[in-house]
């Protein structure tokens, strides 16, 4: 989204600014309900309006999914332990993708009863600013062991492909991993990228998300690897999944985080690595700008859920349950749930 943001609202600056930003001021933002903003001391906040306004726009124009097309249900927090025995497993292709994508769901499963994993596929070789790719993984490795504690999982489990570089040869290999974890922790739940959620640019993601959507259904059919129930490894469907995506996805469920938020914060500032990279980066692209890790992080993976949610912060996922009965042909009732 980023991207395509910008390259709309640049051209605005390049060659008459004055009246680019009378434009956005006393038109663009107003018509999104927003108050203008100074570009040169809330430059941040500025852009992030400029994002959210552009978007609202296109959704009203049908360029984008509007979410109230379809029914979306919000998931709130629930007393006790309902899910005690039930496991989940969180498979993403790195290490910040945990927290950034799921943290908040994540909190709210295992405190619901729910034992969860992490499944890593890659191993994050690529993802700092300056460091090697030896002392990328190394100090990756330890932040996610870390983070996977924090936020209360079980275990980590990591593939190790190279990352940035996972490919669709590679999808049946990964599958059958899967399927044998799966099958191993006896998984009910998968958290996980939406295969088939837009724009997505980076390999990584798309690949792990469909080799899960296959890997979920497959583990639990008699004759895909067969010599796994040899090994006392019976099929086990996965039934329920939280499918995220970065760009515009079919989203029907939306989970209150709003009770973790803060701590969600403070697991994602466990990916130093990766955080720094972004921060970095972001500066780079942004010269003269200055803006803290938190203050970085509050802005791209904090922000405040839309009115109509009736709380304060949400995670937004395309929600999959064939619990309720064998359907071949998934309608609202089994999709929607």
């Amino acid at each position: 989204m980023r991207t395509t943001l910008n390259a709309l609202h640049e051209p605005l600056f390049m060659n008459r600014p004055d009246q680019s930003r009378l434009f956005i001021n006393n038109v663009l933002l107003p018509r999104c309900g927003l108050r203008p903003l100074d570009p040169n001391s809330e430059k941040f906040a500025y852009f992030n309006a400029i994002e959210r306004c552009i978007f609202s726009l296109l959704q009203e124009k049908g360029e984008i999914m509007e979410e109230n097309s379809h029914q979306v249900v919000i998931e709130k927090w629930e007393g006790g332990t309902p899910h005690s025995g039930r496991v989940f497993a969180a498979v993403f292709a790195h290490s910040d993708d945990l927290a950034i994508f799921a943290g908040g769901l994540i909190f709210k499963l295992i405190s619901e009863g729910y034992t969860g994993y992490f499944i890593k596929t890659t191993n994050d070789e690529m993802d700092s600013y300056d460091l090697s790719m030896a002392e990328t993984v190394f100090r990756i490795y330890n932040e996610t062991v870390e983070v996977t504690s924090f936020l209360g999982l079980e275990k980590l489990y990591s593939l190790d492909y190279k990352n940035h570089y996972l490919e669709h040869g590679q999808l049946t290999e990964i599958r059958h991993r899967l399927i044998t974890l799966f099958r191993f922790l006896k998984v009910d739940t998968v958290i996980s990228f939406d295969p088939w959620g837009h724009y997505e640019e980076n390999p990584d993601h798309y690949i792990t998300g469909h080799a899960v959507e296959q890997a979920s259904w497959t583990s639990g059919r008699q004759l895909d690897l067969p010599e796994l129930t040899d090994m006392g490894l019976a099929p086990k469907f996965v039934t329920r999944k939280y499918l995220v995506a970065r760009g515009p996805q079919l989203v029907n469920r939306v989970v209150d985080i709003t009770p973790v938020a803060e701590k969600k914060v403070e697991a994602i500032k466990i990916h130093k690595t990766p955080v720094d990279n972004m921060l970095r980066t972001y500066m780079d692209l942004h010269p003269g700008e200055k803006i803290e890790a938190d203050a970085f992080i509050r802005g791209e993976f904090m922000r405040k859920a839309d009115d109509k949610y009736g709380v304060a912060y949400v995670e937004k996922y395309h929600y999959i349950d064939e619990t309720a009965s064998f359907s071949f042909m998934r309608d609202d009732k089994n999709s929607v749930g």
